[in-house]
């Protein structure tokens, strides 16, 4: 994961009102839910799609801070962090490859507006209304870039009419971490109100890191004496947003927000897989080099910066009939600055030099990436909203997007030796202009004994184009590409309220993810890959039990996901990777099921899913492998560098996961409450590749990871203990470019917030 991105756990307490932890403590039973997926406020209970819906108290609560850590609190989510940008998957779909071509599957929306689907995806969590986990396929209202799933982030509106109310909280803990947030809301008058909310967060690094090249002057010191440019991963983060609410008629309400966020992450610390074995694979002999995760050596500086601001401005009209005409338009802009030692090491072994056994060199010693990248995207959506009761309900949109990243000049891409000779670099400069266009409806009907109809769809356009050049090895590049990509997706769905407590639903729903380009590597200029498409089929059945004490939610889930987009090696040339469609379709099912219960003062939630994955027939080179032997991707023919990748299970798809969390309260006397809390999760072990090559550090092992607050409650005050990862597990969370990078290690302190 993005070690450099984890804020210290004290940030867990995202409370910003008297209501924080409402949800859990109810004690007339569980609170309803409203899910906003589908452009209308429904009950969660009562809507056909499998989701969770997490109100901001119970992010505290469950301990989470960044989306990093979705996968801990929400069953077929995983997260998994490579330093500049994440691979989000939902059931196993979402973006299985690493590089900047291939599109996100699982995309994720801030206050209704669709956010970098690359860069700059951990913004932290603060001042946060509840947060919408869609799983499947969401073709009809989200289009493109959602084929595994969606998140829909929403920050707490002002509120017109009320008071000078917020809160302000401060926290202190391990690894000298140090943080403070708040919020306030402000009625500027009767039809016009303000909310202003900040975030402030400065930590130590998790790791020890050692240089031990002589020419850097700091041999085995935390990188306290070395040249300008090293940062061992201290984070320094600042946030800031301002919200705007006017309704000057009933009709009418506006709303406006901007965000501005300054990333100072530190760094991405991480070393080769290699380090984590106790004997040398494929020659034999004690390695030398085993070291802990948090333990690593690196002769390359290192540095993470993120900056970026959104704006979005949402506009209803409610028309006399009840119908609503609704415009959300966005802009944002964002810079990240990377610098990596690319091979994690400061040495130089011969046994890492060349593997007999697996051919793969290692130890480059002095090999590093640098880039600097901006992104400009501008959306603008559409809305025409039937009232929410009648025989026939509908909602019809419309949706253009523009999203251009921009890597800068001269040559601010670069991956290589240090750039002395430019004989010995790959760099890039350039521009890549992306465009969406999209128009969508669905209606439902409403028949007698409950019975309802729905069908939607959804027609995409993607088109991207790339305008760069690239210096390889000395030798110039031009690279004057573009392709396009359409599909139609739709979704048909029967449900069936049997009663106020009792929801059955089946549908079938399809996704779709565009195509993109290959970046030429002096063999030409390859082929574009096309796009994905997923279709799903899935049944559920949601039930409140208990005069309303106990919800559950079980589905299961059938896949055919075609064209999965995957980095495989050139056939002529497979030290080069470059990315192609899977010729035959994957197949992903699985079962879910989810309880929420509040009972007095006690309070518990859980979720569990089971899940199977297997490739359709293909056959690859591992780029990671050296191999002259050509290998077509539709015929093979298999042999020891030719691998017939069928029936491989998708890579970061854990076939079981879990979640639990409890709570008790404790009244203690003058309105005080006590309330210790606790979280367990864990996910089974999962494969970083489709080649599944343990000697590679593909296998990645299955975590448990274990949380818990002690929170006391004062009239306004509230002071929690928290501890997160508790058996300080250290666990490999991500594999990228033969590197390994850790999940985040035991953190523990205290926090204060003040409600007012």
């Amino acid at each position: 994961m993005k070690r450099a991105l984890y804020l210290s756990a004290s940030v867990l307490s995202l409370v910003c009102c008297n209501a924080a932890y409402a949800q859990l403590q109810v004690s007339g039973g569980v609170e309803t839910v409203v899910v906003t997926a589908e452009r209308r406020s429904e009950n969660l209970m009562k809507t056909p799609i499998s989701a969770d819906v997490i109100s901001g108290g119970d992010l505290a609560a469950k301990g989470v801070v960044t989306v990093d850590q979705l996968q801990f609190i929400a069953p077929s989510v995983t997260v998994d962090n490579f330093g500049q940008g994440i691979d989000f998957n939902i059931r196993g779909i979402g973006k299985g490859e690493h590089n900047s071509q291939t599109a996100t599957g699982v995309i994720t929306y801030r206050d209704g507006v669709a956010t970098f689907p690359g860069y700059v995806a951990e913004e932290p969590y603060y001042d946060i209304s509840d947060i919408q986990i869609l799983r499947g396929p969401q073709g009809t209202f989200v289009g493109q870039n959602a084929t595994g799933g969606a998140v829909f982030v929403d920050s707490n509106n002002p509120v017109i009419g009320g008071g000078y109310d917020g809160y302000v909280m401060s926290g202190f803990g391990n690894y000298d971490d140090g943080m403070v947030q708040g919020a306030v809301n402000i009625p500027v008058s009767d039809d016009f109100a303000l909310r202003v909310a900040g975030f402030g967060d400065a930590r130590g690094s998790f790791y020890s890191i050692q240089d031990t090249d002589p020419a850097d002057n700091c041999p085995h010191q935390k990188y306290a004496n070395c040249k300008p440019g090293y940062n061992p991963g201290d984070v320094r983060w600042g946030a800031g947003r301002v919200s705007a609410l006017w309704k000057p008629s009933e009709p009418l309400t506006v709303l406006f927000k901007v965000d501005a966020d300054y990333l100072d992450n530190g760094a991405y610390p991480s070393d080769p897989f290699e380090d984590g074995f106790h004997t040398y694979q494929g020659v034999g002999g004690t390695n030398t080099h085993y070291t802990d995760l948090f333990h690593i050596t690196a002769n390359a500086p290192q540095s993470a910066m993120d900056r970026f601001v959104r704006t979005s401005l949402k506009i209803d009209y409610v028309l006399p009939d009840g119908i609503t005409l609704r415009s959300i338009s966005g802009y944002q802009t964002a810079s990240t600055d990377y610098t990596a030692d690319l091979d994690g090491a400061s040495f130089v072994d011969p046994h890492f030099i060349l593997t007999p056994t697996l051919g793969v060199a290692y130890g480059v010693d002095n090999f590093t990436f640098f880039d600097k990248v901006g992104e400009t995207i501008y959306s603008q959506e559409f809305n025409v909203i039937s009232p929410d009761t009648g025989l026939v309900t509908w909602v019809f949109g419309a949706y253009t997007q523009a999203n251009t990243y921009d890597f800068e000049k001269p040559y601010q891409f670069v991956i290589g030796e240090p750039a002395t000779s430019l004989a010995s670099i790959y760099a890039l400069q350039g521009n890549n202009p992306n465009q969406a266009y999209a128009a969508f409806g669905q209606a439902s009907l409403n028949l007698s004994n409950g019975v309802q109809l729905q069908l939607g769809g959804r027609w995409s356009d993607s088109r991207s184009k790339n305008d760069v050049q690239i210096l390889q090895f000395g030798s110039f590049l031009a690279d004057q590409q573009h392709t396009e990509s359409s599909s139609f997706d739709y979704k048909g769905s029967i449900n069936w309220t049997i009663n106020d407590d009792q929801f059955v639903y089946a549908f079938i729903a399809t996704g779709f993810k565009p195509g993109g380009l290959n970046v030429p590597v002096g063999l030409g200029v390859p082929a574009p890959f096309g796009p994905e498409r997923d279709t799903e089929y899935e049944v559920g059945w949601k039930a409140t039990w208990l005069d309303g004490h106990m919800r559950t939610q079980l589905d299961g889930f059938y896949n055919d996901y075609k064209n999965f987009q995957v980095t495989i090696g050139y056939p002529l040339f497979p030290t080069f990777g470059f990315e192609v469609n899977d010729p035959n379709a994957s197949k992903i099912y699985g079962f879910e099921a989810e309880t929420q219960a509040s009972f007095g003062n006690f309070a518990f939630t859980g979720g569990i899913g089971l899940m199977h994955s297997s490739l359709g027939q293909f056959f690859a080179t591992d780029p990671r492998i050296a191999s002259f032997t050509a290998c077509d991707p539709a015929t093979g023919p298999a042999s020891s560098s030719c691998i017939d990748l069928k029936g491989h299970p998708q890579t970061y798809a854990p076939n079981f996961s879990l979640n639990l969390s409890a709570q008790y309260t404790f009244d203690v006397g003058n309105g005080d409450k006590l309330t210790p809390r606790v979280n367990y999760a864990h996910e089974s072990d999962q494969w970083a590749t489709l080649f599944d090559n343990s000697l590679l550090g593909d296998h990645l092992a299955a975590r448990d990871i274990l949380g818990a607050q002690l929170d006391w409650t004062h009239e306004t005050y509230d002071i929690t203990l928290y501890g997160t990862n508790l058996t300080n597990l250290h666990y490999v969370a991500a594999l990228n470019s033969g590197l390994r990078f850790a999940g985040f290690p035991r953190q523990y302190g205290i926090r204060l917030t003040k409600l007012f």
